[in-house]
């Protein structure tokens, strides 16, 4: 049955608590960094997140071919909705390979990268939970926003100053390669925080 509500609040609610399982992603993820023996067990926990968060972004789909009058474009919502669920996508990725080459201890950059993650992820919780009024709340989506930008940024510099540091310091090519592609996974999921938030940047655009 269509809903031809325009005011159609269930697809903000829903975005909230997907961006919700990205910031669970993160903590799991600083777990690990600050202690690489919990690996293995935050590993399972992660799938079991991934899950979670695949449902709910099938509950958007679904609630998006059931309504006939959405309250943001039909192809933001679509972006918005699989842009939060590959952030966990990320996590997992890199959770795994942390498994597979049984790194040890994180190197400080993993640690610094990991709580820039958990920062700009607290972020986008902000900036959907603001999305229900976006001509109110246009300037603090806006500084969320801004601010998920800056630390990607800085996110930038630690990754290059850390790979730097472990071609001077690190003398086995395979721990070299192990950590050089854990980092740049971390930077990659950086990368996708600033590239949701600069969805949620246009989305503000289009509609304040």
């Amino acid at each position: 049955m269509f809903n031809f509500k325009h005011k159609n609040t269930e697809f903000f609610d829903l975005f909230v608590d997907s961006a919700k399982y990205f910031y669970k992603g993160a903590l799991i993820m600083e777990e690990v960094m600050l202690d690489s023996t919990k690996a293995v067990a935050k590993m399972k926990e992660i799938i079991d997140l991934e899950h979670e968060a695949d449902a709910v972004n099938d509950k958007i789909i679904d609630h998006l071919n059931q309504t006939f009058i959405t309250p943001i474009d039909r192809e933001d919502i679509f972006a918005l909705a699989n842009g939060l669920d590959d952030g966990v996508d990320f996590l997992q990725g890199t959770l795994q390979r942390i498994v597979i080459y049984r790194i040890g201890p994180a190197k400080e950059g993993a640690v610094s990268l990991t709580k820039l993650l958990l920062e700009a992820t607290e972020e986008i919780i902000k900036a959907f939970s603001l999305l229900k009024d976006i001509k109110k709340n246009r300037v603090l989506i806006l500084e969320a926003t801004h601010k998920i930008g800056k630390l990607e940024s800085e996110g930038d510099r630690v990754y290059r100053h850390e790979i730097a540091f472990l071609f001077d310091n690190v003398k086995d090519p395979i721990e070299l390669i192990k950590w050089k592609d854990i980092l740049e996974n971390l930077e990659d999921t950086l990368d996708h925080c600033e590239d949701v938030s600069d969805m949620i940047r246009g989305v503000v655009m289009k509609y304040a």
